[in-house]
């Protein structure tokens, strides 16, 4: 008799349930993007009565496998295999503060870039001033204070650069 053939006549341990498992899960979220089938350890006893025998130490091994995986579940109760009850904790703490701050995704292709070159100890005063201007408000998206100067991000680059070279030939 061959290996796997022996391997499916006994029940399996838990560490290899637990494989099976993550593998059926993983399969699930590849395939259909959410698990929308699995909500507990019965869930999953019709694959494994299909390679082993059905008893009662089969069912107890799965329910062992699937408590060691402490897997979170969604808000409908399905299994979430990719994430740490942690992380969905963290998901729900950024998604909260998206909203507070009404977060949205802008490309950044729509944007052009300016480096103002700036030296000395002054340079973050500069970046200061700027960031709190009212003559510039409506000009610059954000501003990075960069190592060297100050990088802006503008919707009317050919403005900007008027506005700022006026104020550096003054």
């Amino acid at each position: 008799m061959s290996e796997q053939t022996i391997n499916l006549r006994k029940n399996p341990s838990r560490k290899e349930c637990e494989n099976v498992i993550k593998k059926i899960l993983m399969t699930e979220v590849l395939e259909r993007g959410t698990n929308e089938h699995f909500k507990s350890a019965s869930d999953f006893m019709s694959y494994f009565q299909s390679l082993y025998p059905a008893s009662d130490s089969l069912t107890k091994q799965v329910q062992r496998a699937v408590k060691n995986l402490g897997m979170p579940k969604d808000d409908k109760g399905y299994f979430i295999i990719n994430k740490t009850e942690a992380q969905l904790e963290q998901d729900k703490e950024i998604a909260f503060l998206m909203n507070k701050t009404n977060a949205s995704l802008v490309p950044f292709e729509e944007y052009e870039t300016l480096f103002l070159k700036a030296d000395g100890k002054y340079k973050d005063y500069l970046y200061q001033l700027l960031s709190e201007s009212d003559t510039f408000s409506d000009k610059v998206i954000t501003m990075i204070n960069s190592s060297n100067g100050i990088i802006l991000f503008t919707n009317n680059k050919h403005q900007l650069e008027i506005m700022i070279n006026s104020l550096i030939n003054r």
